[in-house]
């Protein structure tokens, strides 16, 4: 991917020498994550899924549910900071013209880097959580380890791999903007959520339809991004964990399905082509 090194982001804050969040407290939606990552037996994979739960548990204020208000941390100043930050950037100013295309407003999201810990409007979440937005104080969060599991013990590698994973949780904001995150609670708890992170997948196939038209693509990009979709599907998180493949349980969808929605966002490039609730085949 070819992207501008020097670039800062002033929608980054940088946690990361903040340690370790102290405190506990709230997160009780959280214990219902950690209890789906142990279905797939692999940890820090289940990318947005606190979406969906943090709309049953968040509370209405401004803080965290542990009672500690957030203060503003500084923009990263390291490569990987960089890359992210200008990930973050190019995903916000492209979803800031389809929205003023179609006559709306896009309000611009907040990412968080942290380490092993972090304390969210949403609750208290752990590494093991993986990257997640949380919808009530519109902020990704990711602990960048996660690119390392995802390259050394997923197999996908690659730089547009790791702007998939951004792309996926800006595209978690958009739903919670054009207020289509409930959407999935209408549908049951995996069935919902499954639908809900398909459209996210779809959206961030936007995204990438649009550096392809920016000539931002490098060669095998692509391919990197259709291979990170494939080492999170379900399907092939639950062989590798389990061995065993339960559908029933499934919260993400396989990966064909997430490979599906993807390569749809990407080739049509359009809100209205990922509209996984109307969908009758996922």
């Amino acid at each position: 991917m070819r992207w501008d090194r020097d670039h800062r982001s002033s929608d980054v804050e940088d946690r990361r020498s903040w340690g370790p969040a102290r405190g506990g407290g709230g997160g009780g939606g959280l214990m219902v994550l950690f209890g789906l990552f142990r279905i797939f037996g692999w940890p820090g994979l289940a990318i947005g899924i606190i979406v969906v739960v943090a709309l049953q548990f968040c509370g209405d204020s401004g803080q965290s549910l542990s009672g500690d208000r957030q203060t503003e941390a500084p923009a990263p100043n390291d490569e990987m900071g960089a890359f992210v930050g200008f990930v973050l950037d190019d995903a916000q100013d492209a979803w800031t013209r389809t929205f003023a295309a179609n006559g709306k407003t896009y309000e611009r999201a907040k990412l968080v880097l942290f380490v092993e810990r972090v304390d969210s409007a949403c609750g208290l979440a752990s590494a093991a959580t993986g990257p997640f937005y949380c919808p009530r104080d519109h902020k990704l969060y990711i602990d960048l380890s996660f690119y390392q599991q995802l390259r050394d013990r997923l197999g996908a590698p690659g730089d547009f791999a790791q702007a998939y994973v951004i792309a996926h949780e800006v595209g978690h904001h958009v739903q919670n903007l054009l207020g289509q995150l409930e959407n999935g609670n209408d549908e049951g708890a995996n069935r919902g959520s499954v639908r809900t992170e398909l459209q996210a997948d779809c959206y961030a196939g936007i995204w990438a339809h649009a550096t392809g038209q920016r000539d931002l693509l490098e060669h095998g990009d692509l391919a990197e991004a259709f291979r990170a979709a494939e080492a999170i599907g379900d399907d092939t998180l639950q062989k590798s964990g389990r061995g065993t493949v339960q559908p029933e349980t499934w919260t993400h969808g396989s990966s064909a399905q997430r490979q599906k929605w993807f390569r749809r966002g990407f080739e049509n490039g359009r809100v209205d082509a990922c509209d996984t609730f109307a969908a009758r085949d996922l």
